[in-house]
């Protein structure tokens, strides 16, 4: 390494001393309840896998399908020569899914929020964070050139406060929040916050990445959780979660995906999602609007699971949603609970700063609808076990 890059190997050998070292385990099976990790078979309290539907046989099928008839790269952007019908099928069935009257597809949902924060607002705008709001929020507000205002997490009074203090300041201002704040499981009060930015023309934008398949009614997310539809002005989600794909997606104003169309960067610029991808997207929204089976069945294991650790003693903080937050507090001590629940059979892994802040590490244990019950029990009493051998528990 030449010498202007020696400084790297101070800041790892820092991030070792303090235990925020990122050590990352190897997968060698499909996503499931139950992972072979690193070689060994453990049980998955990791992936953001919700509904189980990333090995789902009907999305495996319809993968498959797709290569044989369309092979598997766009080889272009959409705005050249990458958009296939399949894409167009998709948009048009994630509006009608989530209830609104355009939406279009990207990479990811990181992609989706560097593509429409900056399309939205520039440098005569503010933008309005929640201070917990996700990394692709905050790098997209950068990207945009806005000037960036926080307020206080899912305080609306603050909310209203740095409104009142700024918005006359400003040509546009964008307001934006998680719909479920991905480490610390808790819903953001959006009927609320629509209140709110009603009062001063504020364009309200929510990141739904944990609330699609999880909220709403056979999981249509946060805006239909709330009975909000036709108020919130954009809906950013990802695919990669509860859909068990990959992808992200925009959802709103069809003049707004109009705009997206004509000046989102990731779209006019990078290629669009390979055509395996997209049909899989396409089978789980069948398989999500034909039943709302696998979204009761995360939600009785969540509750089941969260009533019995915090039975047993554990703090799993303020989540009122499947994503469990064990808090441990020392990233140290995150660190060796969770190389200790991988002894026993756990697949649990460390959180801690810059994810969350410091003091505020943990193990954030994600349940899906994949675990049966006997799965749950296996993993609280390796839980246990591992919690009263360092102490956490009495």
């Amino acid at each position: 390494m030449s010498e202007s890059l020696a400084w790297i190997n101070t800041e790892l050998e820092g991030l070792r001393d303090a235990g925020l070292y990122n050590h990352i385990r190897t997968l060698g099976s499909p996503q499931g309840a139950w992972l072979i990790v690193d070689g060994k078979k453990v049980l998955n309290f990791c992936s953001n896998n919700y509904l189980g539907l990333a090995n789902h046989p009907r999305l495996v099928k319809a993968a498959k399908d797709a290569i044989d008839q369309y092979g598997i790269g766009p080889a272009a952007v959409r705005s050249i020569a990458g958009t296939m019908d399949l894409h167009v099928k998709l948009d048009r069935r994630l509006a009608e899914f989530k209830g609104v009257e355009a939406a279009i597809s990207l990479q990811s949902g990181f992609t989706a929020n560097l593509a429409v924060i900056p399309a939205l607002v520039g440098k005569e705008d503010a933008i309005i964070s929640d201070e917990l709001n996700h990394a692709s929020i905050i790098d997209g507000s950068r990207l945009s050139g806005a000037k960036i205002l926080r307020y206080a997490h899912s305080d609306v009074g603050d909310l209203e406060r740095v409104l009142k203090e700024q918005r006359r300041n400003f040509r546009r201002c964008l307001v934006i929040t998680d719909g479920v704040f991905s480490m610390d499981g808790d819903v953001a009060p959006l009927d609320k916050i629509y209140e709110v930015t009603q009062n001063y023309e504020a364009i309200l934008m929510v990141d739904d990445a944990h609330g699609e398949g999880v909220l709403g009614h056979g999981g249509r997310g946060i805006v239909d959780h709330f009975h909000l539809h036709g108020k919130v002005d954009v809906e950013v989600g990802t695919l990669s979660k509860a859909f068990g794909v990959v992808g992200g997606c925009v959802a709103g104003n069809t003049k707004i995906v109009e705009w997206l169309h004509q000046r989102a960067r990731p779209f006019l610029f990078s290629s669009a999602m390979t055509a395996p991808d997209v049909a899989a997207c396409l089978a789980a929204l069948d398989v999500l609007e034909e039943s709302t089976e696998l979204v009761d069945r995360l939600w009785e294991n969540a509750r089941y699971f969260k009533k019995e650790m915090q039975g047993m003693g554990f703090d799993t903080g303020q989540s009122t949603t499947p994503i469990t937050p064990v808090m441990l507090g020392e990233a140290s001590l995150a660190q060796q609970f969770s190389r200790e629940l991988f002894a026993a059979g756990v697949f649990g892994m460390a959180i801690g700063f810059p994810t969350v802040a410091r003091g505020k590490a943990r193990i954030r244990v994600m349940i899906s609808a994949a675990h049966q019950r006997e799965d749950l029990d296996q993993g609280l009493e390796i839980f246990c076990t591992v919690g009263r051998r360092l102490g956490v528990l009495n």
